[in-house]
């Protein structure tokens, strides 16, 4: 797994949505990768490079990550996670590696589940666990990733 380096700079949490995000210069918008049937059911900033998008296929029960940049530029360490809350870390679904425009699409089957989802771009992280299942509220966090931290260390806070 590749290693981030950077220092650590924030984590915050909110209970019901977003404690704090930069705003978008020009927002990413969902550019379909994850096929037909898939519809944005929910994304989230991360920080003013990019947005990570939750989708989901009704027909199929999967949902599916993008993680997409504002805008295309040369390659940069980009990050798609998407698991069941409650899976263990190796049954995660995480596509990883340096991208011009996207990283993912990761998919997972969770009909009727909580999932835990969420992207990287550069030293930027958005994470959000235990969302889009009806009753539980979610718990997003934002942190600037740090030396020698791997992307799935950090969201566990």
């Amino acid at each position: 797994m590749r290693t981030l380096t950077a220092t650590v700079v924030t984590v915050a949490t909110a209970g019901a949505g977003l404690m704090a995000s930069a705003p978008t210069a020009s927002a990413a918008t969902y550019n379909g990768v994850c096929g037909s049937g898939y519809v944005v059911v929910n994304s989230a900033p991360i920080a003013n490079v990019g947005t990570v998008y939750l989708t989901y296929n009704s027909s199929t029960g999967k949902n599916c990550v993008v993680t997409k940049r504002n805008t295309t530029g040369s390659p940069i360490y980009m990050a798609a996670y998407l698991n069941k809350v409650g899976d263990p870390e190796s049954s995660a679904a995480i596509d990883e590696g340096n991208y011009t425009s996207y990283a993912g699409p990761v998919y997972k089957y969770a009909r009727g589940v909580c999932v835990e989802w969420g992207g990287v771009i550069g030293n930027w992280q958005t994470f959000n666990a235990g969302s889009n299942c009806g009753s539980l509220a979610a718990k997003t966090t934002y942190a600037k990733t740090g030396k020698g931290l791997k992307f799935r260390d950090v969201h566990r806070g």
